[in-house]
């Protein structure tokens, strides 16, 4: 709960009595900040004859009470239970309560039935129909009084329902379809994985109805992060993807235009992005790409979704209730919801400022096998839902056999968020037709379950057979749906020998934009000096009774004004200020993300100002002039390294104009979210053309700090770049790792991100101690026009004639070498700085070798172990494409990143600061 409520303080007075002080709002974040917006709190009331009649019908009341607490223990909506066992649940024995079924009592404000009295036992069959049959669900955990009244209210009003012969055709239509692609594709592709929704084919259901509760509810975008379990039958039915396309690749054929170069990614990956209408209404559906790592595109989805709200000004960025425009959706596996960490990250990301989205809709499809382990196995709860009750969520169980169950728990579940803007789940409990793919034989591990599944009709048969029962439907129109449908796909796999791939790519927000060319561009990032000084002191101007913390009055506030009135000295927090406030100025968004990253790790950024007495927030980049367009958003995460990270780069791939970044507390900790570096950022634009700006800050230096904090592990960065070790590299790396050494640098990183036409990932090995060396400072003739970021800082201070050593080395380092070199007094060593990794700048380093005709040794110089850092990545390059051998000094190969004991700390440090300067040439 936000700390939105106003605390009365009482302050002693000198003669001892109390006097009353004015109300102070102890809440951590104002309305004025860009990115959160309060949220008004309901005051709920239970009707008093509602009361009375508990009160009254108390007996009665608690037995109703315990059957909606208790009865989904006892609910069938499991369609392959091995053994039906019916357990005695003592808490629905109305003799408990003092109750006969005969007995006569009110229902009214008590269970929520046309009737208005009746005996305990019609009430006991109301509440078994409603709770134990293919529905259950579990609420009576939640907090709010008025959730849960709700709750029992619409559950008792919806699951009775009659569902209408239209909405039973529509039904049987979607699961008839999804059967007969599946049987298609098994007959033309047989030897295809393509993970079918065979035994879960009611999740078409689910979808049908909410796409049409969505457009009957005035949403304009959903937003679908979903595994690979029946999404190609998702595609090509509810999102009418085209399956010529799908049936191209499958032949072999790219489905991406010529122009573009791309790696691509499997089938069962693919997605799609349509629009949905009915009427004069539309709905814009996006499926992201998944990749196979399970769960993984959940925080992408939030992240995307939020950027949506940013764009379209809901949520958190406008006037407008929470998700009232835009709608996260997110299918999960059963085996993977609770096993896969990165969904407790999700949820507890939910609720809190500058991540919420309004409240995600889950749905479970449960198939109660996690590759093959049953569900007994995979978790150690009742349910995999039990997950979601960490956030207080509602769950609503559902039998997958029955269709018409499954919508109107989608109907709940929609009817839940739109009402209280909350993460609710529904658990749609199926099978899987197949093993793990359809190439995989199940009943080596599980031939009891299998034996049931077998031995069963499927859901569409089922469903389509109670319709014909029912006379909704007759055997000649289900065979023209199969025949009409199979003639579409017939048509589309003919169609697929000359299929052209759509251009669908760099359109709408990212007009103007291309991929990244095999060159090396250099782009004017520099800016006026007027500009520097008017955003320099704005950005620590704040309101007159604003509270300022003292210290940062005398060291941050006065300070950066001095530098900037000079225009010297200046620091690494001030150059990343003029940067975000420029391109702000220019209209561009800002987002910050990571821990406490408001003030920074090292205390050293301080962009968010906060109150000392009142605690609210002041950000003063955001208020640099009157039609100011572009804004910063900082948001302080929790404590997580892979949901945030996937989110920031949700954000980023949704709109070229928003410079996302995120901040590890310490270089290392970027370890917690590899999977989102291996399966997302690194790959993304090879797979499926997703251009993404996003910035990683990885604080970075060998300070004593011991085996964690000290590196950024750099070289696993490396790795994952396709640079290449014989050929030149260009602009159109999958991308960049630079460790840039000045302030200056830092700040043209910054800003040639979103200044060029194109967008690449950025990952920056940042400094620690670095951010106050009086040595490690730029002027604002460093940030003027016609300057840029330069991949490699030459050597001035010595002549290059006499240099017979050159020391190449990199961020901090260069300062310690530096100091080490004076101190000797050493005129023949030259110090060259790399400051890009990837791209290699191989006509820098060739242009910076010829400098020095008489050298006779060159030495890459780290901080790093051996088998860490840059070495393994500078040598090769270096000798294949400058043309030198190049030698290593540096720490020994280690185990870990950094010694833990001082005193080795110190004798590594000398040595690797002293060598490089005692080596004779040969």
């Amino acid at each position: 709960m936000y700390l939105n409520l106003c605390k009365m303080y009482l302050l002693r007075t000198g003669s001892g009595g109390l006097k009353q002080t004015t109300k102070i709002y102890r809440n951590y974040h104002s309305d004025n900040v860009f990115g959160f917006k309060r949220k008004s709190k309901s005051v709920h009331k239970v009707p008093e004859e509602v009361l009375k009649s508990r009160c009254n019908e108390s007996n009665f009341y608690r037995l109703v009470t315990a059957y909606r607490q208790h009865a989904h223990k006892n609910a069938d909506v499991n369609p392959v239970v091995l053994t039906r066992e019916i357990s005695i649940l003592p808490e629905l024995d109305p003799k408990r309560y003092g109750l006969n079924e005969n007995d006569k009592v009110n229902f009214s404000g008590i269970i929520n039935t046309q009737k208005e009295e009746g005996t305990v036992a019609e009430a006991l069959e109301f509440l078994h129909k409603v709770y134990s049959k293919a529905i259950a669900v579990e609420f009576t955990h939640l907090e709010n009084e008025e959730e849960i009244e709700w709750f029992s209210k619409r559950t008792e009003e919806v699951v009775p329902e009659e569902v209408d012969n239209a909405t039973k055709l529509r039904l049987g239509t979607e699961l008839l379809r999804s059967q007969n692609f599946d049987n298609f594709l098994a007959n033309k592709f047989s030897g295809l994985k393509r993970y079918g929704g065979e035994g879960a084919e009611s999740m078409m259901a689910f979808f049908s109805e909410f796409f049409q509760l969505g457009l009957y509810d005035g949403l304009e975008e959903l937003v679908i992060g979903m595994p690979h379990r029946g999404r190609l039958n998702f595609l090509t039915g509810p999102l009418n993807f085209p399956p010529v396309e799908m049936f191209a690749k499958l032949k072999g054929r790219s489905n991406f235009p010529s122009q573009y170069k791309v790696t691509g990614d499997i089938v069962y990956h693919f997605i799609s992005s349509t629009d949905i209408q009915s009427g004069n209404k539309t709905l814009h559906v996006s499926l992201l790409h998944n990749p196979s790592h399970l769960e993984v595109v959940n925080p992408v989805s939030m992240g995307k979704t939020r950027a949506k709200q940013l764009d379209t000004r809901d949520g958190d960025y406008g006037g407008c209730r929470w998700s009232d425009k835009i709608l996260n959706l997110q299918v999960h596996g059963d085996a993977a919801i609770i096993g896969q960490g990165v969904n407790q990250e999700c949820l507890a990301l939910s609720g809190t400022p500058h991540f919420e989205i309004g409240g995600t809709v889950h749905l479970v499809v449960n198939n109660q096998l996690g590759f093959t382990t049953p569900a007994d196995r995979g978790r150690s709860s009742r349910y995999c839902t039990d997950v979601g009750k960490m956030i207080s969520a509602p769950v609503i169980h559902v039998n997958g056999d029955f269709p018409e169950m499954v919508i109107k728990a989608a109907k709940l579940a929609f009817e839940y968020q739109r009402k209280f803007r909350k993460e609710v789940f529904v658990d749609m409990n199926c099978y899987r037709q197949w093993g793990h793919n359809e190439l995989d034989d199940p009943t080596f591990t599980n031939p009891a379950l299998y034996g049931i599944i077998r031995s069963r009709e499927t859901v569409p048969d089922l469903y389509v057979k109670k319709l014909i029962d029912e006379g909704v439907m007759t055997e000649e129109q289900k065979d023209a749906i199969l025949l009409g449908h199979t003639k579409w796909l017939n048509e589309h796999l003919k169609a697929a020998d000359n299929y052209k791939p759509r251009d669908i790519y760099f359109k709408k927000q990212w007009e103007g934009l291309t991929q990244a060319e095999d060159t090396v561009t250099t782009w004017d990032t520099g800016i006026h000096l007027d500009l520097l000084t008017f955003i320099g002191s704005k950005s620590v101007k704040f309101p007159k009774d604003f509270n300022v913390h003292p210290t940062l009055l005398k060291n941050h506030v006065k300070n950066r004004l001095a530098k900037v009135a000079e225009g010297t000295e200046v620091d690494w927090s001030t150059a990343e200020t003029l940067a975000l406030g420029s391109l702000l100025y220019e209209g561009y968004n800002v987002r910050i993300s990571g821990q406490d990253v408001g003030r920074g790790t090292f205390s050293q950024r301080h962009v968010m100002l906060v109150d000392q007495q009142t605690n609210h927030i002041y950000i003063p980049l955001n208020n640099l002039h009157e039609q100011q367009q572009g804004f910063l958003e900082i948001a302080n995460s929790i404590l997580s390294e892979e949901a945030v990270l996937g989110y920031e780069y949700g954000m980023s791939i949704e709109n070229p104009r928003n410079l996302i970044i995120w901040e590890a507390q310490f270089g290392d900790f970027f370890n917690g979210a590899q999977i989102i570096l291996d399966t997302f950022i690194s790959n993304g634009e090879a797979k499926w053309l997703w251009s993404s700006g996003l910035v990683m800050l990885l604080p970075h230096g060998y300070d004593g700090a011991g085996p964690e904090h000290s590196s950024s592990r750099m070289e696993r960065f490396l790795q994952m770049t396709d640079s290449k070790e014989d050929e030149v590299d260009g602009d159109n790396v999958n991308m960049q790792v630079c460790q840039p050494s000045t302030p200056a640098q830092y700040f043209h990183l910054l800003r040639r991100q979103m200044v060029r036409n194109f967008r690449k990932p950025l990952v920056v090995i940042g400094p620690k101690t670095m951010l106050r060396l009086s040595s490690a400072t730029s002027t604002f003739a460093d940030m003027a026009p016609q300057t840029s970021f330069l991949p490699v800082l030459s050597d001035t201070s010595c002549d290059p004639a006499k240099v017979q050593t050159v020391l190449l080395t990199a961020g901090k380092h260069y300062y310690t070498l530096n100091e080490k070199r004076e101190f000797l007094g050493v005129k023949n060593v030259a110090i060259v700085r790399l400051e890009s990794y990837c791209p290699f700048p191989t006509l820098q380093l060739q242009q910076e070798v010829a400098k020095f005709p008489n050298a006779k040794l060159f030495m890459w110089c780290q901080e790093e172990p051996q088998n860490m850092g840059a070495w393994s990545f500078v040598k090769p390059r270096f000798e294949n494409l400058v043309g030198r051998k190049i030698r290593y000094c540096g720490r020994p190969t280690q185990a870990a990143p950094a010694v833990g004991m001082g005193p080795l700390h110190e004798q590594q440090f000398f040595d690797i600061t002293t060598k490089p300067f005692s080596i004779e040439t040969d």
